[in-house]
């Protein structure tokens, strides 16, 4: 299962660059949703695999959940959907994952998101909003 959660991170990678690259203007891709989507359902997946075990219904109940939750705090942001997936599947347990690489990189996605939107003088503004 490690070797598909390895596979999965790269391509959940690979889709937040889309996401903001391609749909910049759209609030799945703002700032608030990238950084706020990501570390919320990674949250809620370290917590439910911490609380619950690592089961196959732990994992579509910490997924589900991470849905409803990025909905209810309108920080919805695609990609992030499948973070609880991934870290019950992968057995991931520490805490530390939250910070690194998830906080992380977030962060610095929409840092270099930011910077090469002003490298290259965009017409169109980003971030639309960083809250």
């Amino acid at each position: 299962m490690a070797c598909a959660a390895v596979e999965r991170a790269a391509v959940d990678r690979i889709l937040r660059c889309i996401v903001r690259i391609a749909v910049h203007n759209a609030p799945l891709a703002q700032p608030r949703n990238v950084i706020g989507g990501h570390v919320l359902t990674t949250f809620i997946g370290l917590a439910a695999i911490n609380l619950l075990g690592d089961s196959l219904w732990v994992c579509a109940l910490a997924t589900g959940l991470g849905i409803a939750a990025m909905q209810a705090l309108r920080v919805v942001h695609p990609p992030a959907g499948g973070n609880p997936l991934m870290i019950t599947l992968a057995g991931m347990h520490s805490w530390t994952f939250l910070v690194t690489p998830v906080l992380a990189g977030a962060v610095t996605l929409v840092v270099i998101a930011w910077l090469l939107h002003r490298l290259r003088r965009h017409p169109v503004r980003w971030p639309v909003y960083w809250y």
